[in-house]
């Protein structure tokens, strides 16, 4: 890449967001650490706050395995945007919307309104998606589209809107009382989606997020006579076929027929029919296993034969490692800042929330949960497991000040985004399949956070005046 072809990203801002990125890939360690990192702190602080030592340990071994459910609910929801998005319709689809754009700019702004879009209905959906169709509008040499800012549309799904929508991990977790921990069903009892995603103000943010975001990308795309294309870049981006090796032995056929699909796709689709009939659809949808259920037997339908879907299956698992090892250990942090008591019966988790509350105003506190949770998601990148952690304080604060308990939760969703325009642990499956560096995308995703943190600040703490607290609802 020549100087000149750098120019839109060497100034200003761009210019920070570069020297910022180069900063964290090379000192930020992997995810995991943090984690490590939180639980020690927060027993650490269980221990200052008087809680015995039996008492913190106990907590830490009864709260790991307590969300084992949720864990795999959350892997799920991988595999199933995973499987969804590789299928050969998808890729048929991602193909013909290839052919829609004129201009490399607008190709641009499609790419960001189509990442967007999805990423209501799924983030890991979202991210493959957007990726797969940043490459299919990079093979048109005839649009000059800049490969980078593409890529960096590609990933305004997570960076923008992901949390707004139905693959929310906090707000399908207070939907659903059988994956909250007892601790905080006891603080927040349930709380449905149409006090989270599905409320107008909710609806308001996500509306302006995707126009703005829209806006943003098309505007600060390089032109045709300035745009680095892949070809510039070096990066092959031709169509990868799916390679499923025929049968070998008789035993095979079966996993090349559609038979078994067929079958499976009616028991499904008799299932869905059932549980969308005999109850509300926001209802049935809010059900993480309903959720999962749809988008996995929609990618195995898709694939058509279950050797592809099994081929698909396989190379969405090794995305899931980071789930399945973290989150035992955020159940652990809720349950010792709940759990952990001292001999006043305080918690870590009280003396946090009173904190909260001493600082802060009923109009004042949507504001404040959203900085706090913007800044403690650059540190601890999952949506799930970081909610773990900040719901027993932040709820029981929102409790105490009179808060909407769903308007807490949308705030977190909102704010807790902001960090993933700059993060680059989410960036990963989508830069391996651009064939990208983080470095190369978020000089545009940073212009993106300078006007999203103070827009949905604001927008979290004018509508929180819209709203009224409702005592929470606790299963008996």
């Amino acid at each position: 890449m020549t100087p000149d072809s750098r120019r839109t990203e060497d100034r200003g801002l761009a210019r920070l967001a570069l020297r910022f990125t180069d900063w964290a890939e090379k000192w930020f360690p992997d995810a995991f650490v943090f984690v490590a990192i939180a639980v020690v702190i927060v027993a650490g602080a269980a221990l200052l706050n008087g809680a015995p030592v039996p008492a913190v340990t106990k907590s830490f071994g009864d709260g790991f395995w307590s969300l084992i459910p949720f864990t795999m609910q959350m892997v799920f929801v991988t595999i199933g945007g995973y499987v969804v998005a590789t299928s050969a319709p998808v890729q048929a689809l991602i193909e013909r919307m290839a052919l829609v754009p004129k201009t490399g700019r607008s190709a641009i702004g499609y790419v960001a309104l189509a990442t967007m879009l999805s990423s209501l209905l799924s983030w890991g959906l979202s991210l493959i998606f957007g990726g797969l169709l940043a490459r299919a509008l990079a093979r048109r040499t005839d649009l000059k589209m800049d490969y980078r800012a593409a890529g960096a549309a590609a990933y305004l799904g997570l960076g923008a809107t992901w949390a707004m929508g139905l693959s929310s991990s906090a707000a399908q977790l207070q939907a659903n009382p059988k994956s909250l921990p007892p601790g905080l069903l006891q603080i927040t009892g349930v709380i449905p989606f149409s006090e989270t995603i599905f409320l107008w103000q909710s609806v308001l943010i996500t509306v302006i997020l995707v126009a703005i975001s829209t806006v943003i990308a098309v505007a600060s795309a390089p032109g045709p006579d300035t745009a680095v294309t892949a070809q510039a870049l070096g990066i092959d981006v031709t169509k990868e076929e799916q390679a499923v090796a025929p049968p070998k032995q008789p035993g095979e056929w079966l996993e090349h027929a559609p038979v078994l699909t067929v079958l499976i796709g009616l028991l499904a689709a008799g299932w869905l029919i059932q549980e969308f009939q005999r109850q509300d659809w926001m209802v049935a949808i809010s059900s993480l296993n309903t959720y999962n259920f749809l988008f996995l037997m929609t990618g195995f339908v898709l694939h058509w034969r279950p050797k592809r879907f099994l081929v698909a299956l396989g190379k969405a698992v090794p995305a899931t490692a980071g789930i399945l090892i973290q989150f035992p250990f955020y159940a652990a942090i809720a349950a010792i800042l709940t759990g952990a008591k001292n001999a006043a019966g305080h918690s870590l988790s009280d003396v946090i929330a009173h904190a909260f509350v001493a600082l802060n105003t009923q109009g004042s506190f949507p504001l404040a949960m959203g900085v706090y949770s913007a800044l403690l998601g650059f540190f601890i990148p999952s949506g799930g497991g970081k909610w773990l952690l900040e719901a027993p304080y932040v709820m029981q604060a929102a409790n105490e000040l009179k808060v909407h308990l769903g308007w807490a939760v949308q705030v977190y969703n909102a704010a807790e985004a902001l960090p993933n325009l700059i993060n680059p642990f989410f960036m990963l499956p989508l830069l391996g399949i651009l064939g990208l560096k983080a470095r190369d995308i978020v000089g545009f995703s940073f212009l993106q956070l300078i006007v999203h943190l103070p827009l949905v600040l604001f927008l979290l703490w004018a509508l929180a005046f819209t709203l009224e607290y409702h005592p929470p609802v606790i299963p008996s």
